[in-house]
């Protein structure tokens, strides 16, 4: 009877185990064009384990930041058949910083790639974060002029270099209506913002390579704003030089609201839904050595869904790299892209990023785009840029089974904003370069440090992460 039995189990168990091994086979049949350079391989960790280092972030904008940021991988081990594919089976980063600015973020995000062997991967995100340093320097095509002051002071005086422009605006000058007797404009081109996210999304890959994936989601904020009128703050006596406090004048954001020209210093609730179409060959997304990334991005907000505000933007990119026969390790890196916001009354604060979901992108300044001027210095409703990075591997080493690798990069961008799309061209465009180092801690995790030189500024950062 037992042998029966036995003879009866074993063809179920044979068509389980066929069936298995079948998904699996499927599975690493869309992911063969991922699979991770030898070199990259040997060193990959297995397991369970966590990179934490104290925030030691640095931008010229939020200032130095400390606290913590950690990432917890789960790697599995060399048997499991998606190890030589995936950067990881799973990754949640927790970060919380302290600005010197009075900047402060909390940022939990889930990356589940290749759900259990299976074509889809879900991301989900937390943020909550409260910063008074944002800057505005206009929000049509204008802003890439020479920065200027505000027609109250100076009669609107133009500066070529960020120096000579933050000294001019803390000069003192009389108030004018609804300002005190004298006032200074150190404050003028800021703005605090307070903000709370969730973002749920889920992507599909598609076809027999599975290159091609895609992506919807869902995210919901709540945004408030607040300017710095009357806020005492370091003003210079033109007459004498002397340094004193004087209230704060009238900001350029709450000029431009009040005459109509931006929408959305109120703040609110904003539901969104977002879509892309996708296409990865990248080898290890958090620092390739060879493939292309492609999207096309769309944000769509209306009270239909539950928004205050109406909008669509519209986020089209590509990325490069391609390791080159110089060194060890060469890589070069490059991405270009363009977008734009529908919607006659969008928001001031949608014009300040493009959505991506390999990460959005400040538009058009700083640490993301154009490194050698301020974040948001340049701001319309469109928007193209470009980046091009060489990134050398000079040094490689192991401590305590810790691996590290060390990286030189120097790098040029590019990029204009125009006020319709239609307008985008080779004229006007602002650049900056520079050089930066990359610290790979056991692969996944990339700490960057970057110095960017332009005509107006030269800025220095420091965070996780690849510019791109």
């Amino acid at each position: 009877m037992k042998n029966k039995m036995r003879f009866k189990i074993l063809p179920f168990i044979l068509v389980i185990t066929i069936s298995i091994s079948a998904q699996v086979s499927d599975s690493l049949s869309f992911i063969q064009s991922k699979k991770i350079a030898d070199a990259d391989l040997e060193k990959k960790k297995e397991g369970t384990f966590v990179t934490g280092i104290p925030d030691f972030s640095s931008d010229p904008v939020t200032g130095f930041g400390f606290g913590a940021r950690t990432n917890i991988y789960w790697n599995g081990t060399r048997e499991n058949p998606f190890f030589a594919y995936t950067p990881y089976l799973m990754k949640l980063k927790t970060n919380a910083a302290y600005y010197t600015s009075n900047a402060r973020e909390l940022i939990l995000s889930l990356d589940v790639p290749y759900y259990k062997g299976t074509r889809w991967r879900f991301k989900v995100d937390f943020k909550a974060q409260q910063n008074p340093a944002n800057l505005y320097f206009g929000s049509t095509e204008k802003t890439l002029g020479e920065l200027r002051l505000p027609s109250t002071s100076n009669g609107g005086e133009t500066f070529t270099k960020y120096k000579d422009f933050d000294k001019a605006r803390k000069t003192l000058r009389a108030g004018g209506a609804g300002e005190a007797e004298f006032v200074t404009d150190a404050l003028s081109n800021r703005f605090r913002e307070t903000e709370f996210m969730l973002n749920l999304k889920a992507d599909y890959a598609l076809g027999k390579t599975g290159n091609w994936r895609l992506m919807g989601g869902y995210e919901i904020q709540h945004l408030s704003y607040d300017t710095f009128e009357g806020t005492e703050t370091e003003a210079i006596v033109p007459e004498t030089g002397q340094e004193i406090s004087a209230p704060n004048g009238t900001s350029l954001l709450r000029r431009d609201y009040e005459q109509g020209i931006i929408s959305g210093l109120e703040g609110g609730w904003i539901s969104i839904i977002q879509n892309a179409l996708i296409y990865d060959t990248r080898d290890f997304e958090p620092d390739p050595t060879k493939g292309l990334y492609f999207e096309i991005a769309n944000e769509f907000s209306s009270p239909i869904i539950g928004s205050q505000f109406t909008f669509n933007k519209l986020f089209v990119q590509a990325k490069y790299f391609q390791k080159i026969p110089v060194g060890k390790r060469t890589v070069f890196a490059a991405r270009l892209g363009a977008g734009n916001i529908f919607g006659d009354n969008a928001p001031f604060f949608e014009f300040q990023d493009q959505w991506s979901p390999d990460g959005s992108i400040n538009a058009l300044g700083g640490k993301h785009s154009l490194r050698g001027y301020r974040a948001n210095r340049f701001l319309a409703r469109s928007m193209a840029f470009a980046n091009f990075e060489l990134r050398t591997r000079i040094a490689e080493l192991s401590v305590k089974k810790q691996h590290f690798a060390l990286a030189i990069a120097p790098f040029f961008d590019a990029g204009t904003v125009r006020d319709q799309w239609q307008d985008l061209n080779f004229t006007k465009i602002k650049t900056s370069y520079g050089a930066g180092a990359r610290v790979a801690w056991n692969q996944s995790t990339i700490i960057s440090f970057d110095y960017g030189i332009s005509k107006e500024d030269q800025l220095f950062y420091i965070g996780i992460g690849q510019a791109f």
